[in-house]
């Protein structure tokens, strides 16, 4: 496994159509801890390409987190859990679903489709911030990730 060199920002993943829910999430990683560069995607299908490195997320670096809603526009992040546990080149990277359903069958198609986590989105500032900043705490600097 290749180490990060002291001082090389985490590269984050965020597919998330709703603009409110990306600005909370632009904030709780800014009060954090750790140096990240947040991506963000507004639909399954741009989620896919940015993963992929195709069209104009060419250049996209592969993200050591993908933090992605499932209600999304065009493909939703159940179709983005599948399309990604079928490729090999991306079913390593870790996914945390982050979203506003806490349907019974949605937490299990999640983890079916090989999501790593699922949380349910808090409905207020502080409860969200608090949720995103553990996100980044455990994920960023507990677990051991695969290497790139």
């Amino acid at each position: 496994m290749t180490e990060r060199p002291a001082g090389t920002p985490i590269e984050i993943l965020l597919a998330e159509d709703n603009p409110g829910d990306v600005r909370l999430t632009e904030k709780a990683l800014d009060t954090g801890d750790i140096l990240n560069t947040l991506h963000v995607v507004d639909d399954g299908v741009e989620a896919m390409a940015f993963l992929r490195s195709e069209g104009e997320y060419e250049a996209a670096p592969r993200p050591d987190l993908f933090l992605l809603d499932l209600n999304m526009p065009r493909m939703d992040g159940q179709a983005v859990l599948e399309a990604m546990a079928e490729d090999e080149s991306l079913r390593r990277i870790p996914v945390v679903v982050l979203t506003s359903s806490e349907a019974k069958q949605d937490i299990l198609d999640s983890y079916d489709r090989h999501a790593n986590a699922y949380l349910t989105k808090p409905v207020d500032f502080d409860g969200f911030v608090d949720i995103v900043q553990r996100i980044e705490e455990f994920w960023l600097t507990v677990v051991k990730r695969p290497p790139r």
